[in-house]
Protein backbone atom coordinates (compact mmCIF):
# COMPACT_ATOMS: atom_id res chain seq x y z
CA UNK A 1 0.00 0.00 0.00
CA UNK A 2 1.06 3.64 -0.79
CA UNK A 3 2.08 5.73 2.10
CA UNK A 4 0.06 8.64 2.24
CA UNK A 5 0.19 12.02 4.18
CA UNK A 6 -1.11 11.35 7.63
CA UNK A 7 -4.60 13.23 8.12
CA UNK A 8 -4.67 12.86 11.68
CA UNK A 9 -6.82 14.08 14.66
CA UNK A 10 -7.73 17.52 15.16
CA UNK A 11 -6.59 17.72 19.14
CA UNK A 12 -2.83 17.70 19.18
CA UNK A 13 -3.67 15.31 21.82
CA UNK A 14 -5.05 12.77 19.69
CA UNK A 15 -8.58 13.42 21.17
CA UNK A 16 -10.90 15.05 17.50
CA UNK A 17 -12.26 12.34 15.83
CA UNK A 18 -14.03 12.81 12.33
CA UNK A 19 -16.79 10.25 11.16
CA UNK A 20 -16.20 7.70 8.68
CA UNK A 21 -18.75 7.82 6.07
CA UNK A 22 -22.47 6.83 7.85
CA UNK A 23 -20.49 5.66 10.68
CA UNK A 24 -21.97 2.31 10.09
CA UNK A 25 -20.14 -0.02 7.98
CA UNK A 26 -16.36 0.36 6.08
CA UNK A 27 -17.30 0.03 2.43
CA UNK A 28 -14.70 -2.72 0.46
CA UNK A 29 -11.46 -1.14 0.06
CA UNK A 30 -11.27 1.33 2.96
CA UNK A 31 -10.02 1.43 6.26
CA UNK A 32 -11.19 3.90 9.15
CA UNK A 33 -8.14 5.81 9.92
CA UNK A 34 -6.67 6.46 13.57
CA UNK A 35 -8.01 9.86 13.15
CA UNK A 36 -11.68 8.95 12.26
CA UNK A 37 -14.01 6.79 13.85
CA UNK A 38 -17.93 4.83 13.46
CA UNK A 39 -20.64 5.85 15.22
CA UNK A 40 -19.97 5.49 19.12
CA UNK A 41 -22.23 2.38 19.60
CA UNK A 42 -19.72 0.83 17.20
CA UNK A 43 -16.60 2.01 18.52
CA UNK A 44 -18.13 1.24 22.22
CA UNK A 45 -18.63 -2.21 20.72
CA UNK A 46 -15.19 -1.95 18.98
CA UNK A 47 -13.25 -1.20 22.23
CA UNK A 48 -14.88 -4.49 23.79
CA UNK A 49 -13.31 -6.38 21.40
CA UNK A 50 -9.86 -5.14 22.05
CA UNK A 51 -10.16 -5.74 26.08
CA UNK A 52 -11.18 -9.06 24.96
CA UNK A 53 -8.29 -9.48 22.38
CA UNK A 54 -5.84 -8.38 25.32
CA UNK A 55 -6.98 -10.04 28.14
CA UNK A 56 -5.56 -13.34 28.12
CA UNK A 57 -2.04 -12.31 27.63
CA UNK A 58 -1.78 -9.04 29.70
CA UNK A 59 -2.66 -11.26 33.25
CA UNK A 60 -1.05 -14.13 32.29
CA UNK A 61 2.20 -12.17 33.59
CA UNK A 62 1.08 -11.17 36.80
CA UNK A 63 -0.07 -14.75 37.38
CA UNK A 64 2.99 -15.89 36.41
CA UNK A 65 5.45 -13.43 38.19
CA UNK A 66 2.95 -12.99 40.97
CA UNK A 67 2.01 -9.06 40.44
CA UNK A 68 -1.36 -8.10 41.93
CA UNK A 69 -3.59 -8.59 38.43
CA UNK A 70 -6.24 -5.67 39.26
CA UNK A 71 -2.52 -3.15 39.75
CA UNK A 72 -1.58 -4.57 36.04
CA UNK A 73 -4.84 -4.06 34.73
CA UNK A 74 -4.37 -0.70 36.39
CA UNK A 75 -1.97 0.44 34.81
CA UNK A 76 -2.28 -0.95 31.80
CA UNK A 77 -5.41 0.96 30.82
CA UNK A 78 -3.22 4.40 32.27
CA UNK A 79 -0.40 3.59 30.01
CA UNK A 80 -2.41 3.37 26.80
CA UNK A 81 -4.16 6.63 27.44
CA UNK A 82 -0.47 7.63 27.74
CA UNK A 83 0.65 6.30 24.68
CA UNK A 84 -2.59 7.77 22.90
CA UNK A 85 -1.81 11.14 24.40
CA UNK A 86 1.72 11.19 23.27
CA UNK A 87 1.89 9.62 20.04
CA UNK A 88 -1.06 12.16 18.95
CA UNK A 89 -3.56 9.60 18.56
CA UNK A 90 -1.62 8.55 14.81
CA UNK A 91 -0.59 5.15 16.56
CA UNK A 92 -3.47 2.74 17.94
CA UNK A 93 -2.15 0.42 20.11
CA UNK A 94 -3.10 -1.26 23.76
CA UNK A 95 -0.49 -1.46 25.62
CA UNK A 96 -0.19 -4.56 27.68
CA UNK A 97 1.48 -6.48 29.87
CA UNK A 98 5.08 -7.43 28.18
CA UNK A 99 6.05 -11.16 28.54
CA UNK A 100 10.01 -9.99 28.21
CA UNK A 101 9.39 -8.98 31.95
CA UNK A 102 8.79 -12.53 33.05
CA UNK A 103 11.81 -13.82 33.23
CA UNK A 104 13.36 -10.72 35.28
CA UNK A 105 10.59 -10.45 37.66
CA UNK A 106 10.84 -13.92 38.61
CA UNK A 107 14.80 -14.12 38.79
CA UNK A 108 14.41 -10.64 40.87
CA UNK A 109 12.09 -11.59 43.01
CA UNK A 110 13.31 -14.44 44.25
CA UNK A 111 16.78 -13.71 44.60
CA UNK A 112 15.60 -10.28 46.57
CA UNK A 113 11.76 -8.85 46.73
CA UNK A 114 8.95 -7.34 45.20
CA UNK A 115 9.90 -3.80 45.20
CA UNK A 116 13.39 -4.49 44.29
CA UNK A 117 12.05 -6.18 40.87
CA UNK A 118 9.52 -2.97 40.45
CA UNK A 119 12.68 -0.88 40.81
CA UNK A 120 14.03 -3.08 37.91
CA UNK A 121 11.25 -2.41 35.67
CA UNK A 122 11.20 1.50 36.07
CA UNK A 123 15.16 1.54 35.01
CA UNK A 124 14.08 -0.33 31.69
CA UNK A 125 11.24 2.23 31.69
CA UNK A 126 13.04 5.08 32.17
CA UNK A 127 16.19 3.11 29.51
CA UNK A 128 13.42 2.77 27.20
CA UNK A 129 12.04 6.40 26.81
CA UNK A 130 15.64 7.74 26.38
CA UNK A 131 15.93 5.67 23.73
CA UNK A 132 13.17 6.73 22.36
CA UNK A 133 14.34 10.17 22.57
CA UNK A 134 17.33 9.45 20.76
CA UNK A 135 15.53 7.77 17.71
CA UNK A 136 12.98 10.88 17.82
CA UNK A 137 16.31 13.20 17.26
CA UNK A 138 18.31 11.46 15.32
CA UNK A 139 16.35 8.61 13.30
CA UNK A 140 16.56 4.95 13.92
CA UNK A 141 19.26 4.02 11.79
CA UNK A 142 22.14 3.94 14.61
CA UNK A 143 19.20 1.62 16.33
CA UNK A 144 19.56 -0.71 13.05
CA UNK A 145 23.61 -1.23 13.08
CA UNK A 146 23.19 -2.31 16.78
CA UNK A 147 20.37 -4.75 16.59
CA UNK A 148 20.84 -6.24 13.21
CA UNK A 149 17.77 -8.77 12.70
CA UNK A 150 20.49 -11.58 13.52
CA UNK A 151 21.10 -10.06 17.24
CA UNK A 152 17.61 -8.99 17.81
CA UNK A 153 16.23 -12.27 17.06
CA UNK A 154 18.63 -14.11 19.13
CA UNK A 155 17.58 -12.00 22.10
CA UNK A 156 13.95 -12.90 21.60
CA UNK A 157 14.48 -16.25 21.49
CA UNK A 158 16.89 -16.73 24.23
CA UNK A 159 14.10 -14.80 26.29
CA UNK A 160 11.48 -17.29 25.49
CA UNK A 161 13.59 -19.98 25.51
CA UNK A 162 14.67 -18.87 29.49
CA UNK A 163 11.53 -19.34 30.75
CA UNK A 164 11.02 -23.19 29.24
CA UNK A 165 12.46 -24.56 33.03
CA UNK A 166 9.32 -22.20 34.61
CA UNK A 167 6.67 -23.64 32.26
CA UNK A 168 7.64 -27.10 33.45
CA UNK A 169 7.30 -26.33 36.86
CA UNK A 170 3.84 -24.94 36.81
CA UNK A 171 2.47 -27.62 34.05
CA UNK A 172 3.98 -30.66 36.12
CA UNK A 173 1.78 -29.52 39.42
CA UNK A 174 -1.17 -30.37 37.46
CA UNK A 175 -0.51 -32.46 34.13
CA UNK A 176 -4.04 -32.91 33.28
CA UNK A 177 -5.49 -29.45 34.10
CA UNK A 178 -2.19 -28.07 31.74
CA UNK A 179 -2.75 -30.14 28.97
CA UNK A 180 -6.37 -29.22 28.77
CA UNK A 181 -5.29 -25.90 28.22
CA UNK A 182 -2.76 -26.68 26.02
CA UNK A 183 -4.99 -28.38 23.88
CA UNK A 184 -7.48 -25.80 24.07
CA UNK A 185 -4.94 -22.75 22.92
CA UNK A 186 -3.80 -25.26 20.05
CA UNK A 187 -7.21 -26.55 18.63
CA UNK A 188 -9.01 -23.08 18.79
CA UNK A 189 -6.37 -21.18 17.01
CA UNK A 190 -6.98 -23.41 13.40
CA UNK A 191 -11.25 -23.61 14.91
CA UNK A 192 -12.08 -20.55 12.92
CA UNK A 193 -11.32 -17.19 10.91
CA UNK A 194 -12.73 -14.74 13.09
CA UNK A 195 -11.68 -13.07 16.33
CA UNK A 196 -12.62 -16.56 18.31
CA UNK A 197 -9.49 -17.42 17.30
CA UNK A 198 -7.65 -14.56 17.96
CA UNK A 199 -8.27 -15.31 21.53
CA UNK A 200 -7.24 -18.69 21.82
CA UNK A 201 -5.23 -18.15 24.90
CA UNK A 202 -8.16 -16.73 26.73
CA UNK A 203 -10.28 -19.44 25.59
CA UNK A 204 -7.57 -22.53 26.26
CA UNK A 205 -7.25 -20.87 29.54
CA UNK A 206 -10.65 -21.05 30.26
CA UNK A 207 -10.96 -24.67 29.29
CA UNK A 208 -7.95 -25.32 31.44
CA UNK A 209 -9.32 -23.13 34.62
CA UNK A 210 -12.65 -25.43 33.89
CA UNK A 211 -11.12 -28.11 34.37
CA UNK A 212 -9.17 -27.40 37.32
CA UNK A 213 -12.24 -26.21 39.42
CA UNK A 214 -13.88 -29.99 38.15
CA UNK A 215 -10.77 -31.43 39.62
CA UNK A 216 -10.74 -29.56 43.18
CA UNK A 217 -8.05 -27.32 42.42
CA UNK A 218 -9.26 -23.90 42.80
CA UNK A 219 -10.00 -21.76 45.97
CA UNK A 220 -12.36 -19.29 45.62
CA UNK A 221 -12.04 -18.27 49.86
CA UNK A 222 -10.43 -14.87 48.59
CA UNK A 223 -13.13 -14.14 45.78
CA UNK A 224 -15.62 -14.49 48.51
CA UNK A 225 -14.64 -12.24 50.72
CA UNK A 226 -13.66 -9.90 48.50
CA UNK A 227 -15.37 -6.05 48.03
CA UNK A 228 -17.05 -5.56 44.56
CA UNK A 229 -15.64 -1.54 44.75
CA UNK A 230 -11.96 -0.95 45.68
CA UNK A 231 -8.78 0.73 44.76
CA UNK A 232 -5.95 -1.57 43.19
CA UNK A 233 -3.21 -2.58 45.55
CA UNK A 234 0.51 -0.04 45.16
CA UNK A 235 3.36 -0.97 46.04
CA UNK A 236 6.48 1.31 46.26
CA UNK A 237 9.59 0.41 44.11
CA UNK A 238 13.08 0.25 45.52
CA UNK A 239 15.01 0.92 43.01
CA UNK A 240 18.59 -1.00 43.42
CA UNK A 241 21.58 -1.40 40.84
CA UNK A 242 22.24 -4.87 41.33
CA UNK A 243 19.07 -5.77 39.45
CA UNK A 244 19.77 -3.68 36.31
CA UNK A 245 21.25 -6.54 34.82
CA UNK A 246 18.35 -8.56 34.64
CA UNK A 247 15.92 -5.87 33.24
CA UNK A 248 18.11 -3.38 31.32
CA UNK A 249 18.49 -5.99 28.41
CA UNK A 250 14.47 -6.60 27.98
CA UNK A 251 14.67 -3.25 26.47
CA UNK A 252 16.09 -4.53 23.03
CA UNK A 253 13.18 -6.86 22.50
CA UNK A 254 10.75 -3.64 23.91
CA UNK A 255 12.63 -1.71 20.94
CA UNK A 256 12.02 -4.37 18.71
CA UNK A 257 8.22 -5.04 19.62
CA UNK A 258 7.57 -1.48 19.47
CA UNK A 259 9.44 0.04 16.21
CA UNK A 260 7.86 -3.83 14.70
CA UNK A 261 3.95 -2.63 16.03
CA UNK A 262 4.32 1.48 14.16
CA UNK A 263 5.91 -0.31 10.94
CA UNK A 264 2.72 -2.80 11.40
CA UNK A 265 -0.03 -0.27 10.95
CA UNK A 266 1.93 2.34 8.86
CA UNK A 267 1.58 -0.59 6.34
CA UNK A 268 -2.05 -1.20 6.78
CA UNK A 269 -2.87 2.03 6.79
CA UNK A 270 -0.56 4.02 4.24
CA UNK A 271 0.12 6.74 6.87
CA UNK A 272 3.96 7.41 7.16
CA UNK A 273 4.47 6.82 10.75
CA UNK A 274 8.42 7.00 10.94
CA UNK A 275 8.14 10.63 12.33
CA UNK A 276 6.38 9.01 15.89
CA UNK A 277 8.55 6.28 16.06
CA UNK A 278 10.56 7.93 19.19
CA UNK A 279 7.35 9.26 20.04
CA UNK A 280 5.81 5.14 20.88
CA UNK A 281 9.20 4.22 21.97
CA UNK A 282 9.29 7.52 24.53
CA UNK A 283 5.05 6.90 25.49
CA UNK A 284 5.94 3.11 26.53
CA UNK A 285 8.98 3.89 28.53
CA UNK A 286 6.95 6.57 30.43
CA UNK A 287 4.10 3.98 30.84
CA UNK A 288 6.32 0.78 31.81
CA UNK A 289 8.10 3.30 34.18
CA UNK A 290 5.16 4.49 36.13
CA UNK A 291 3.51 0.80 35.91
CA UNK A 292 7.15 -0.09 37.72
CA UNK A 293 6.54 3.04 40.15
CA UNK A 294 3.04 1.69 41.62
CA UNK A 295 3.28 -2.12 41.60
CA UNK A 296 2.10 -3.11 37.98
CA UNK A 297 4.54 -5.06 34.79
CA UNK A 298 5.74 -3.68 32.09
CA UNK A 299 3.58 -3.06 29.05
CA UNK A 300 4.38 -3.03 25.48
CA UNK A 301 2.70 -2.82 22.03
CA UNK A 302 0.23 -6.03 21.89
CA UNK A 303 0.55 -7.93 18.24
CA UNK A 304 -3.16 -9.31 19.91
CA UNK A 305 -4.61 -6.05 18.86
CA UNK A 306 -3.36 -5.54 15.47
CA UNK A 307 -5.17 -8.80 14.83
CA UNK A 308 -8.35 -7.28 15.45
CA UNK A 309 -7.44 -4.23 13.45
CA UNK A 310 -6.32 -6.10 10.36
CA UNK A 311 -10.08 -8.26 10.83
CA UNK A 312 -12.15 -5.48 11.30
CA UNK A 313 -10.36 -2.51 9.11
CA UNK A 314 -10.79 -0.15 11.70
CA UNK A 315 -7.80 2.00 13.44
CA UNK A 316 -9.46 4.35 15.09
CA UNK A 317 -7.51 5.08 18.09
CA UNK A 318 -11.43 6.18 20.09
CA UNK A 319 -12.14 2.31 19.99
CA UNK A 320 -8.38 2.15 22.29
CA UNK A 321 -10.13 5.04 24.47
CA UNK A 322 -12.71 2.70 25.63
CA UNK A 323 -10.41 -0.21 25.96
CA UNK A 324 -8.41 1.72 28.32
CA UNK A 325 -11.55 2.97 29.76
CA UNK A 326 -12.96 -0.50 30.27
CA UNK A 327 -9.97 -1.37 31.60
CA UNK A 328 -9.43 0.72 34.23
CA UNK A 329 -12.89 0.14 35.37
CA UNK A 330 -12.21 -3.68 35.76
CA UNK A 331 -9.21 -2.96 38.00
CA UNK A 332 -11.68 -1.15 40.70
CA UNK A 333 -12.88 -4.47 41.56
CA UNK A 334 -11.02 -6.05 43.78
CA UNK A 335 -13.37 -9.35 43.62
CA UNK A 336 -12.45 -9.41 40.11
CA UNK A 337 -8.76 -9.12 40.90
CA UNK A 338 -9.22 -12.52 43.53
CA UNK A 339 -11.14 -14.05 40.82
CA UNK A 340 -8.17 -13.44 38.26
CA UNK A 341 -5.95 -14.46 40.91
CA UNK A 342 -7.36 -18.08 41.17
CA UNK A 343 -5.77 -19.40 38.46
CA UNK A 344 -4.08 -22.18 39.36
CA UNK A 345 -0.41 -23.90 38.48
CA UNK A 346 -1.70 -26.02 35.58
CA UNK A 347 -2.87 -23.66 33.41
CA UNK A 348 -0.44 -21.75 34.25
CA UNK A 349 1.88 -23.93 33.17
CA UNK A 350 0.03 -24.85 30.14
CA UNK A 351 -0.54 -21.40 28.61
CA UNK A 352 3.31 -20.69 29.64
CA UNK A 353 4.09 -24.04 27.40
CA UNK A 354 3.02 -22.32 24.73
CA UNK A 355 3.39 -18.77 25.19
CA UNK A 356 7.15 -18.88 26.08
CA UNK A 357 7.41 -21.70 23.11
CA UNK A 358 6.16 -18.99 20.88
CA UNK A 359 8.69 -16.30 22.07
CA UNK A 360 11.18 -18.21 21.04
CA UNK A 361 10.02 -18.86 18.17
CA UNK A 362 9.40 -15.24 16.88
CA UNK A 363 12.99 -14.72 17.18
CA UNK A 364 13.75 -17.42 14.51
CA UNK A 365 10.66 -15.56 12.36
CA UNK A 366 13.01 -12.15 12.39
CA UNK A 367 15.59 -14.49 11.32
CA UNK A 368 13.73 -16.28 8.27
CA UNK A 369 11.96 -12.40 7.64
CA UNK A 370 15.10 -10.87 7.37
CA UNK A 371 16.60 -13.66 5.34
CA UNK A 372 19.83 -14.41 8.05
CA UNK A 373 22.09 -16.14 6.43
CA UNK A 374 23.71 -19.09 9.20
CA UNK A 375 25.96 -20.32 6.43
CA UNK A 376 28.11 -17.20 7.90
CA UNK A 377 29.90 -18.13 10.50
CA UNK A 378 29.36 -14.72 12.14
CA UNK A 379 25.68 -15.60 12.32
CA UNK A 380 26.33 -18.95 13.47
CA UNK A 381 28.43 -18.32 16.10
CA UNK A 382 26.48 -14.99 17.41
CA UNK A 383 23.14 -17.41 17.54
CA UNK A 384 24.70 -20.51 19.00
CA UNK A 385 26.62 -18.25 21.92
CA UNK A 386 23.33 -16.61 22.89
CA UNK A 387 21.30 -19.13 22.96
CA UNK A 388 22.85 -21.45 24.98
CA UNK A 389 23.93 -19.07 27.52
CA UNK A 390 19.99 -17.96 27.99
CA UNK A 391 18.73 -21.27 27.91
CA UNK A 392 21.40 -22.42 30.46
CA UNK A 393 20.74 -19.85 32.63
CA UNK A 394 24.49 -18.66 33.27
CA UNK A 395 24.69 -16.34 36.12
CA UNK A 396 27.73 -14.15 36.87
CA UNK A 397 28.41 -12.13 40.26
CA UNK A 398 30.14 -8.95 39.69
CA UNK A 399 30.19 -7.29 43.07
CA UNK A 400 26.97 -6.33 43.80
CA UNK A 401 25.80 -6.78 40.13
CA UNK A 402 24.14 -10.51 39.06
CA UNK A 403 23.98 -10.97 35.60
CA UNK A 404 21.89 -13.86 34.65
CA UNK A 405 20.83 -15.96 31.65
CA UNK A 406 18.98 -13.52 29.40
CA UNK A 407 21.70 -10.01 30.19
CA UNK A 408 24.64 -12.24 29.30
CA UNK A 409 22.98 -13.99 26.51
CA UNK A 410 22.47 -10.39 25.04
CA UNK A 411 25.40 -9.42 25.87
CA UNK A 412 26.91 -12.29 24.28
CA UNK A 413 24.78 -11.42 21.23
CA UNK A 414 26.12 -8.04 20.64
CA UNK A 415 29.53 -8.43 21.65
CA UNK A 416 30.44 -11.37 19.73
CA UNK A 417 28.29 -10.24 16.36
CA UNK A 418 30.15 -6.85 16.46
CA UNK A 419 33.65 -8.08 17.70
CA UNK A 420 33.46 -10.64 15.18
CA UNK A 421 32.08 -8.53 12.29
CA UNK A 422 34.86 -5.39 13.69
CA UNK A 423 37.56 -8.20 13.02
CA UNK A 424 36.09 -9.32 9.47
CA UNK A 425 36.20 -5.84 8.19
CA UNK A 426 39.72 -6.03 8.04
CA UNK A 427 40.93 -9.59 7.06
CA UNK A 428 37.84 -9.80 4.65
CA UNK A 429 37.93 -13.94 5.47
CA UNK A 430 34.25 -14.11 5.12
CA UNK A 431 31.18 -12.10 3.54
CA UNK A 432 29.96 -9.48 5.99
CA UNK A 433 26.82 -10.26 7.46
CA UNK A 434 25.52 -6.55 6.98
CA UNK A 435 25.26 -6.80 3.05
CA UNK A 436 22.68 -7.88 0.78
CA UNK A 437 24.14 -12.21 0.14
CA UNK A 438 24.44 -10.77 -3.70
CA UNK A 439 27.10 -7.84 -2.49
CA UNK A 440 29.15 -10.37 0.21
CA UNK A 441 29.06 -14.03 -2.02
CA UNK A 442 27.35 -15.48 -5.01
CA UNK A 443 24.44 -18.18 -3.71
CA UNK A 444 25.00 -16.90 -0.09
CA UNK A 445 21.63 -16.23 1.89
Amino acid sequence: MPRRPDTGTRSPFGLGWTLHGDGRAVRPGEVVMPGERLSWGRTIGLGAQHVVAMFGATFLVPLLTNLPPATTLFFSGIGTMLFLVITAGRVPSYLGSSFAFIAPLTAATQSHDLPTALGGVMMAGLTLALIGVLVQVAGDRWLRAIMPPMVTGAIVALIGLNLAPSAKDNFMASPVTGLVTVAGIVLVTVATRTLFSRIAILVGVGAGYLTAVLRGEVDFAKVETAGWVGLPTFTAPDLDIAVAGLFVPVVLVLVAENVGHVRSVASMTGEDLDPVTGRALIADGLATTLAGSGGGSGTTTYAENIGVMAATRVYSTAAYWVAAVVALLLSFSPKFGEAIATVPQGVLGGAGTVLYGMIGLLGAKIWIEARVDFGNPINLMTGALALIIGVADYTWQLGQLQFAGIALGTAAALVCFHLMRGVNLITRAVPDPMLPAAEGSPDRG
